[in-house]
């Protein structure tokens, strides 16, 4: 359809000088300019005035409180446009505030940069790497055949004496194939989710544009300026990984050395490539002065705990809040767990209780006597591992809960001496991993403290070797999908990753982080780390 602008039969025209096709508009005044008469427009300083691009004309809105003022900031806060009263006033004294056209040009450009990339490279790239899944599948099946027909080719030379170590080969063989298919159908799973994702957001991004083109209002600016890109986080497929695929080596019989004769069937290996320079996708600014815990609720929600702080809140990753949950009156929380449910759990350390939030309603579920509450998470089987110490704080232990109900109590290694420290501080936060250890970030033991399901002792981290004694200050501590273990180093300003055996993998230092202490990681893998004193949840990507 032919823009009204440039018809022949009504041609818009300057207001001043009446040249066609203006190429600037004041959207205050609501009167076309052509760039000559632009200077002359603004000589008259009886008034505002705000020149903005023909094609952006009405995008200073008027001010829904202040009925005779126009709207030249926008609020990057609230992402609101805002008059000059309301920049003056103390709603939003603290909150950063921009030129409302530069912040919808700078936002308008990367979404049309968002657009292109998504649709000419992250987009096809998921096509390509889901077209392959079924290649890579038969892949393994071709590679698997070969290996039993070599081992079958010198197995029938070696006859019915390594007939058991021939189906021992083979069992192996299948052990890795299950191994390998897993990962791809992993893999699989997380770009077929993901798919669906690009395409909504490149619908989402054409639709947006296409309402662009037309004459702007308020609640254009506005979903525009909420517009977060998430190309870095796409840019990369989901849980790549690395194979070293099993080979098989014969060898020449020697029956004196028969087993030694078959051969050799490596092992596969899979592995999932860290990130050299892990990157931040996001910061989330809270409303706290003390950040200490975070807790997916989902991949774009997340619960937060703040210290003298008595309300818990959950906010989304533009930074909105969701839910307020005042705790009761006199109460402390100290930690917070998302369970398997969906539910909030928190720790109060002052009445010695484990409470449930339900809505609105907060249920007491534990109540401790000789002891006190200090951190807690949730596990793969919907139990609750709580640490607490005693009311002398000479022992501390960790205890796993199935409802209110005490399963197991874990305090002592097999010498008899206490496993965790204990102090006055007794600051230490634990998780479960995917192997069903329990790992504790030990603070007063500067030491990441690790033991099985059934509590015995399997590790202590304290450090890579270079790391001088006592200045690793272990503090919030996580785990993920592949069962490595990640934990901030506050004093330190970065967080350790070792695996699941204690062995370290990498020092993530470079991202400006600040006192780092509540860790958290999502389904894919992004790691959330909260500021102490900033006040900000920062989203992670470590993965390649």
């Amino acid at each position: 359809m032919e823009d009204p602008m440039y018809s022949l039969q009504d041609v818009i025209r300057c207001d001043l000088c009446e040249t066609p096709v203006p190429h600037k508009h004041c959207d205050i005044c609501h009167i076309h300019l052509c760039e000559a008469c632009v200077g002359k427009h603004l000589s008259d300083q009886s008034k505002d005035h705000y020149i903005v691009p023909f094609k952006l004309r009405g995008i200073t809105p008027k001010c829904t409180k202040h009925s005779t003022e126009v709207c030249k900031k926008l609020c990057t806060t609230c992402y609101i446009p805002v008059c000059p009263l309301c920049v003056a006033s103390s709603e939003h004294e603290r909150h950063k505030k921009g030129d409302i056209l530069k912040l919808f040009e700078t936002k308008r450009e990367l979404m049309q940069k968002d657009l292109q990339d998504l649709e000419k490279s992250i987009y096809p790239k998921y096509q390509e790497a889901a077209t392959n899944i079924p290649v890579q599948r038969a892949d393994v099946n071709k590679r698997s055949q070969k290996l039993t027909a070599a081992l079958d080719k010198q197995g029938e030379a070696l006859h019915t004496e390594i007939d058991t170590i021939i189906q021992g080969m083979k069992s192996d063989i299948d052990d890795m194939d299950a191994q390998h298919i897993a990962a791809i159908d992993q893999q699989e799973v997380a770009i077929n989710r993901t798919i669906p994702e690009i395409t909504q957001i490149i619908l989402d991004l054409k639709r947006l544009l296409e309402r662009l083109q037309d004459k702007l209002d308020t609640s254009d600016v506005c979903l525009v300026s909420k517009y977060t890109s998430r190309t870095e986080e796409l840019r990369n497929l989901p849980d790549q990984f690395q194979v070293a695929l099993p080979t098989f080596t014969p060898q020449e019989i020697n029956r004196e050395q028969i087993h030694l004769q078959i051969g050799s069937l490596s092992k596969l290996a899979i592995t999932y490539p860290l990130l050299d320079e892990p990157r931040i996708l996001t910061g989330i600014q809270t409303e706290y002065t003390a950040l200490l815990s975070v807790s997916c609720l989902s991949d774009s929600e997340l619960w937060t705990r703040g210290g003298n702080d008595k309300i818990l809140r959950l906010y989304n990753l533009q930074g909105e809040l969701l839910r307020s949950i005042p705790t009761k009156p006199g109460t402390r929380p100290e930690d917070i767990a998302v369970t398997r449910s969906g539910d909030l759990v928190y720790v109060d350390y002052n009445d010695r209780s484990i409470n449930l939030v339900s809505g609105t309603q907060i249920q007491t579920l534990i109540t401790l006597w000789g002891w006190r509450s200090l951190y807690l998470c949730s596990t793969s089987s919907g139990d609750l591992l709580v640490i607490m110490t005693s009311d002398d704080d000479k022992q501390t232990k960790v205890v796993r809960y199935s409802g209110s109900t005490e399963k197991q109590s874990i305090q002592w290694d097999d010498q008899g001496k206490l496993l965790y420290t204990s102090s006055s501080y007794n600051t230490k936060y634990l998780s479960e991993n995917r192997n069903l250890d329990i790992c504790v970030a030990d603070w007063d033991a500067s030491a990441v403290v690790v033991v099985s399901a059934a509590g015995k002792l399997r590790f202590r981290y304290t450090g890579r070797p270079s790391t001088p004694r006592g200045s690793f200050c272990p503090l919030g501590i996580t785990t993920d999908s592949r069962g490595n273990i990640l934990t901030s180093d506050l004093y330190n300003h970065r967080i350790h990753i070792i695996d699941q055996d204690g062995h370290f993998l990498l020092k993530i230092h470079n991202c400006g982080l600040q006192l780092p202490r509540g860790l958290c990681v999502d389904s894919r893998n992004n790691l959330f780390v909260t500021e102490m004193y900033s006040g900000k949840v920062k989203k992670l990507q470590y993965y390649k």
